[in-house]
């Protein structure tokens, strides 16, 4: 039996192996700007962040203001290689499948985003009815609100909920707001979430048996 009675998911890192490719594709266009970073860098300063805040870090990066176009022109590449290349997080399908608890998927991502990537690798019916988005509320982690209007319309308190976060804006958004938050550590390349997150697990396959402890 689980202390839990909602399990609250990020999508980018959690749900669908996206990082690798919306990053390398912000490394691409930043470069194009001389901005000269790496996948590395995107990582370390890119991963959990509202894009708004990734523009304005390479806005810095090239001390000028970013082509008007830069986010469309994003969303264009990006959807392009997502279409390509994208997988869902090894083991999160049947993770999903034998999961029996209500759950939900509670993004940084724009919804349009979000639904073609869960389309993309086979788990849209399993969240298409609990689909949140940080621009649904216009506040990004590390602002709680996101999971806040999650667990409110999922018709849970945030300490009977738990969110499963691989980035430690995202770890740090849940603990806001007063969630337990399960850190998923495959791609914690700089070891940050294990000291704050309430537990953390680097299989996905190991996750339904850490929310049955």
């Amino acid at each position: 039996m689980s202390k839990y009675k909602c399990v609250i998911f990020d999508c980018d890192g959690v749900l669908v192996d996206s990082e690798p490719i919306g990053n390398q594709v912000m490394v691409d266009m930043a470069n194009e700007l001389g901005a000269q970073i790496n996948l590395d860098y995107a990582y370390q300063h890119f991963k959990g962040n509202s894009f708004h805040k990734c523009v304005n870090h390479i806005s810095e990066l090239i001390d000028s203001e970013l082509p008007t176009h830069f986010e469309s022109e994003y969303r264009r590449r990006s959807f392009e290689k997502f279409k390509s290349e994208i997988k869902p997080v090894e083991g999160v399908l049947d993770v999903v499948k034998n999961l029996n608890l209500p759950f939900c998927v509670a993004s940084s991502g724009p919804e349009n985003k979000i639904q073609l990537n869960l389309e993309l690798t086979g788990l849209w019916p399993y969240f298409k009815a609990h689909v949140f988005s940080c621009y649904g509320v216009q506040k990004w982690k590390p602002d709680p609100a996101v999971f806040l209007w999650a667990a409110k319309t999922m018709g849970f308190q945030p300490e009977e909920c738990v969110v499963i976060e691989d980035s430690i804006i995202g770890v740090n958004a849940a603990i806001n707001g007063g969630f337990d938050v399960f850190g998923f550590t495959a791609h914690d390349y700089n070891h940050q979430l294990k000291n704050k997150a309430t537990k953390t697990f680097n299989n996905m396959k190991d996750l339904i048996a850490l929310l049955h402890y």
